[in-house]
């Protein structure tokens, strides 16, 4: 029952600072991050981070990117693959080189600051999906770039990662079985059967669903099939948000994806959303902060000048305009989730020094946290540009 009392907090703390930054003109998204940290650890201390917590926060991050992929426009998905392909491969080459040197220079061996490089390597755009969603920019081909690139860096930095665990012998097993290759193999097959999924099974699949006699079976019937792809994904080595994604790019091509948008996002921003965003401000905490001050400094604007620079030039290449590729950039920052597991992957694997763990989740943290606040930015700048041309 304990848990009730810290979920009504949550609940609470999320809606009220939400509705500050929203009258502020600003993401409500911030509010919910920054709820997180005043109620945990870092501040106040009455919400702790615990396994009932995480799993909110897991289920709330999934039904976010099912509702990326119902809301996504798969043409201009396909439209901009040679342009997501590029801002993801970029955007892993470039915080691993960063974040990587600087490590280095931090007094770090070479397999160290490689692996402190691939924690980077990863993007997480669960919030720039909120902010592009808030500010009616999903839809655009700027937006669509984000998307298809996130999904397409989450793959790069997983085959990294696991090309890192392979060689350098200190890894867990990060995928079916402890062969790179086979692992490969297993992961490139996973995409095959999402294509099929998306052809044949979704729609038979949804139409017998309607059939069914049931209340809401199918928003039931849309859930498994999407939770089922996430696991999916999940088992093979991927982050089950990839799944989650695809699944709603899935549903999104049958006529029933409305009413499964609607229901699906009722039960998402009502509870498991908002305690996915104030699950990341729980994880911060200030006990190492003056300690590793120049090292947290250091990192913190290495990983938001790699990104941001790899998403603004490589669009800018492909066409996009001066405040087009600013929004890509900027898109692309949060490290969230994503680079959190893969830290975890390492501090549980010895993958580097013990003592910098807090100091790397702090970074990963306040990068995530300024995301929003960027990418704001920078939607306002393209706003009153276009509203200036007129």
């Amino acid at each position: 029952m304990h848990f009730l009392g810290e979920l009504i907090l949550i609940l609470i703390t999320t809606v009220l600072l939400g509705q500050l930054f929203s009258r502020l003109n600003m993401p409500a998204v911030i509010g919910q991050l920054l709820s997180g940290i005043i109620l945990g650890p870092a501040i106040l201390g009455w919400v702790h981070p615990d396994s009932i917590v995480a799993l909110f926060s897991e289920f709330g991050v999934i039904l976010l990117m099912f509702l990326a992929g119902l809301e996504s426009d798969l043409d201009l998905l396909k439209k901009y693959f040679k342009l997501s392909f590029t801002v993801a491969a970029v955007g892993v080459i470039l915080p691993v080189v960063f974040t990587g040197l600087a490590s280095m220079a931090f007094g770090m061996k070479f397999l160290e600051a490689l692996f402190i490089g691939i924690v980077f390597a990863a993007t997480s755009v669960s919030i720039s999906v909120v902010v592009l969603q808030e500010a009616n920019k999903l839809h655009t081909r700027a937006g669509s770039a984000i998307l298809g690139a996130a999904v397409v860096d989450d793959i790069l930095a997983v085959v990294v990662l696991s090309l890192f665990t392979t060689f350098s012998h200190e890894g867990g097993k990060s995928g079916v079985t402890d062969n790179f290759l086979i692992n490969l193999l297993i992961e490139a097959s996973y995409f095959i059967v999402v294509w099929l999924i998306y052809k044949w099974v979704a729609p038979h699949f949804m139409k017998a669903a309607e059939k069914i006699d049931v209340n809401y079976s199918v928003v039931i019937a849309s859930l498994v099939l999407a939770l089922a792809m996430a696991w999916a994904a999940d088992f093979v080595g991927l982050s089950a948000v990839v799944g989650a994604f695809f699944g709603g790019l899935a549903i999104r091509q049958t006529p029933q994806y409305k009413e499964v948008n609607s229901s699906v996002s009722s039960i998402g921003y009502a509870i498991f959303i908002p305690v996915f965003f104030a699950d990341i401000g729980l994880s911060m905490t200030f006990e190492s902060f003056i300690q590793d001050i120049w090292f947290i400094i250091v990192m913190t604007i290495l990983a938001l000048v790699s990104k941001f620079w790899a998403g603004k030039y490589s669009s800018e290449v492909f066409g996009f305009t001066k405040n087009e590729g600013n929004i890509v950039g900027a898109g692309m920052i949060s490290r969230g989730e994503v680079a959190l597991i893969v830290a975890q992957i390492g501090i549980n694997h010895h993958l580097f020094p013990e003592d910098i763990y807090s100091s790397l989740i702090l970074v990963i943290i306040v990068t995530t946290v300024l995301s929003p606040f960027i990418l704001n930015h920078y939607i306002k700048k393209q706003n009153e540009s276009t509203e200036f041309m007129k």
